[in-house]
């Protein structure tokens, strides 16, 4: 290209090849940027959060002023006010009462005369008292026949680790507060010993190995329960794993999920999750996880579960929540006019989603029928025609073209109400993965990924289900290690009873 006028050409054919040269580039180097804004929006929101981390952000700045206001004086109402009947909710009846009697005496100050009850003012605060650990001794008496000398004493019951220290409690505590609080066991070791307790960190390690290699068929168990539905949710999320040998270096294995909820249609199936470890992503692993399942699969269009799909026993099923979040980028980063009317008729769809949730699933397919489909068939149009208009480079090219790919996928919602709109119930299922993985950084081992797994079942399912994750799992290792294995159903979560516990 010239560098000055000087040195534009005189013919006019010259000049209209430089012209439509600079074009050319100019059109590049608007990609380029287009691009760059783009990859610039995605890593600052890796880099300060999500917009969910940035409202808890938003909820610690509020807390820290809503602490610095309750420090201020507040006046006293005066007199003259008329007081109003109290707001706050009373506190839990269940939590044990501890009884402070401030008693003025029983005379008079003025005249020494006996003083009676009228009634009585109760003001009750909350406190917080520390738990508490305590030592079980179990003492078994070794007895001795009068008769023939023979020496009698009771066996040593089952215990969750055979000649192991910890009790039930204990076990599920640690379980619970590294797969469900992900506290590590590092940290849970040093409150341990603020309480004068000396538990270490491979302590800790094993007797969560050895737990969940007990618990291992619950976790199974599980995962039949979730196979055997119509449709099932599937995603899964990177980890790191430290390599052995490798001196510190980390690989990145996977943590798969597959969720079982028909509570959107009113199914009786109790809501479950299931996960397993690998440690890569390849598409072996789905097709061995899901063997023997026939149904329909909810996921987001990774390649290797095509191995699943292939043979037509199971259908896959599109994730609009997917398509959604790119064109949520796209906005971020451009302010795309097309990527917000976009992202307006897909709020559209998920209106209709929203009345129909809770109904049966013939009534929700008919709704879809008359609601969603003219809809959905607009936003295919409308995209198809911008596609032309936009280049297949940029950023909003790449969106609309992944979502005229999944979007025909969507298809098996019109014909079975069973089904979802999104894999948003797999997704929620990974929240616990990413919390954790912020604060152990990585996984010890691959059979560390296995335990993992098994504990992510154990105690998300309970979740699921409304139950305590670790009054369950005392009770479960109270009564497994003699439970006979064709019999775990009664130990699943949604049996659990907290009140007869």
């Amino acid at each position: 290209m010239p560098s000055t006028l000087a040195d534009l050409p005189d013919d006019v054919d010259a000049l209209k090849a430089i012209v439509a040269t600079t074009r050319a580039e100019l059109a590049s180097r608007d990609l380029l940027i287009e691009k760059l804004k783009h990859q610039l929006s995605g890593l600052k929101r890796h880099r300060f959060g999500t917009s969910a981390e940035g409202l808890e952000q938003l909820q610690m700045t509020l807390e820290d002023i809503e602490i610095t206001h309750s420090a201020e004086v507040i006046p006293e109402p005066s007199a003259s006010e008329p007081k109003g009947k109290p707001v706050r909710k009373p506190l839990p009846g269940h939590l044990p009462r501890r009884n402070e009697i401030l008693s003025p005496g029983k005379a008079c100050e003025r005249c020494g005369g006996r003083l009676k009850l009228l009634g009585e003012d109760v003001t009750e605060e909350l406190e917080y008292v520390p738990g508490r650990f305590v030592v079980n001794r179990i003492v078994r008496p070794r007895m001795a026949c009068a008769c023939c000398e023979a020496i009698l004493q009771a066996p040593l019951p089952s215990r969750p680790i055979e000649r192991g220290r910890p009790g039930p409690g204990l076990i599920a505590h640690v379980l619970t507060a590294k797969y469900a609080d992900h506290l590590p066991l590092y940290r849970q070791s040093q409150i341990f010993e603020r309480d004068g307790l000396d538990l270490t960190r491979s302590t800790l390690a094993g007797w969560v190995g050895q737990a969940t290699r007990l618990l291992e068929p619950l976790a199974d168990a599980i995962g039949r329960h979730v196979r055997q539905g119509a449709a099932i949710f599937a995603d899964d999320t990177p980890v790191r794993v430290l390599s052995a040998g490798a001196g510190g270096k980390t690989a990145t294995g996977r943590v798969w999920v597959y969720a079982r909820d028909e509570r959107p249609w009113g199914g009786a199936a109790p809501p479950a999750a299931w996960y397993r470890f690998s440690p890569d992503r390849k598409g072996i692993h789905p097709r061995t996880h899901l063997a023997g399942f026939s149904g329909f699969m909810h996921a987001d269009g990774y390649a290797g579960f095509n191995e699943i799909t292939r043979t037509g026993a199971v259908r896959e099923v599109a994730c609009l929540a997917h398509i959604r979040r790119k064109f949520v980028d796209v906005a971020t980063a451009q302010g795309s006019s097309v990527a917000e009317e976009t992202l307006r008729r897909i709020a559209e769809l998920y209106a209709v989603e929203e009345n129909i949730r809770g109904k049966p699933p013939d009534e929700r397919a008919r709704i879809r029928q008359v609601e969603t489909r003219p809809r959905l068939d607009a936003l295919v149009l409308f995209l198809t025609i911008t596609l032309q208009r936009v280049s297949g480079k940029s950023s909003l090219g790449q969106a609309i073209r992944y979502a005229l790919t999944r979007l025909p996928r969507l298809e098996p919602i019109f014909e079975d109400g069973r089904l979802e709109i999104d894999n948003n119930s797999a997704e929620r299922a990974m929240r616990g993965i990413a919390l954790g993985r912020k604060n152990y950084l990585f996984m010890g081992s691959d059979g560390g990924g296995n335990a993992a797994a098994i504990a992510y079942t154990l105690i998300e399912t309970a979740k699921l289900n409304g139950v305590d994750p670790q009054a369950w799992l005392t009770d479960v290792l109270t009564r497994i290690a003699d439970h006979k294995i064709t019999k775990l159903d009664a130990l699943m979560p949604w049996h659990f009873n907290a009140s007869a516990h």
